[in-house]
């Protein structure tokens, strides 16, 4: 990964089309872009999936929470169905595998680890590490691939499978009180894993220097746009 200021498609350019679609990330890779960025969950029946929510109510058109809801199902939603403005066609939900083959060869990947969530109660998708894992290596993507995620524990276990992958942590302040005492030095300890990078909320590192100094404090620092 290089170490200047990435050019990223979040989601894969959300406000240009339905977030977290191929069409989306086909559009990206038009696009002087360096990396496409998407999000990862997984089905009940262990599909991993390309899709932001973990309730998939406000993007497709239909209901139900990830945790309960199989890969057949998902596939039949439309996807952009709540793109504003709308959209002349329906998209399906993709899946990692599709959205890595359309990468191949043509940009960076980064893939953010979601945290499953049921209620207020935070969890993590039993085998998710794993199963991401061999999706990177089927596609031969090792090297093209940044695995992120605000769970910064799964991020040791991801390196444990492939220590070729990098990893980073994405910060904000749901996980990390800045203005706590020794903030800075407590980040650190928490996220120090081999070959990390570190991704932080834009709201983190502007106005306030000391959150500036956090920043580029952090071991192989990685700032996305």
């Amino acid at each position: 990964m290089s170490r200047h200021v990435q050019r990223v498609a979040h989601r894969g350019g959300s406000a240009l089309a339905p977030e977290n679609t191929l069409v989306a990330f086909r559009h990206a890779l038009t696009l002087p872009i360096d990396a496409i960025e998407l999000d990862v969950h997984m089905t009940r029946d262990g599909h991993v999936v390309v899709f932001h929510d973990n309730i998939i109510n406000n993007r497709t058109n239909g209901s139900g929470n990830l945790l309960d809801l199989d890969f057949a199902y998902l596939r039949g939603l439309n996807a952009a169905a709540r793109f504003p403005g709308g959209w002349p066609e329906p998209q399906q939900i993709p899946t990692l595998r599709e959205v890595l083959n359309l990468a191949m060869g043509h940009s960076q990947v980064y893939i953010e680890i979601k945290a499953s969530k049921r209620g207020r109660v935070h969890g993590r998708y039993s085998g998710i590490a794993e199963a991401v894992v061999k999706e990177v290596r089927s596609a031969s993507m090792i090297d093209q691939v940044l695995i992120i995620s605000f769970d910064w524990m799964i991020l040791p276990l991801i390196k444990s499978l492939e220590p070729a992958l990098q990893t980073g942590a994405v910060v904000s302040t749901d996980v990390w009180n800045p203005l706590a005492e020794r903030a800075l030095n407590t980040l650190i300890d928490k996220v120090k894993v081999p070959g990390l990078y570190t991704k932080m909320a834009s709201n983190l590192i502007s106005g306030k220097s000391i959150l500036r100094k956090t920043y580029f404090a952090l071991p192989q620092p990685e700032w996305t746009l």
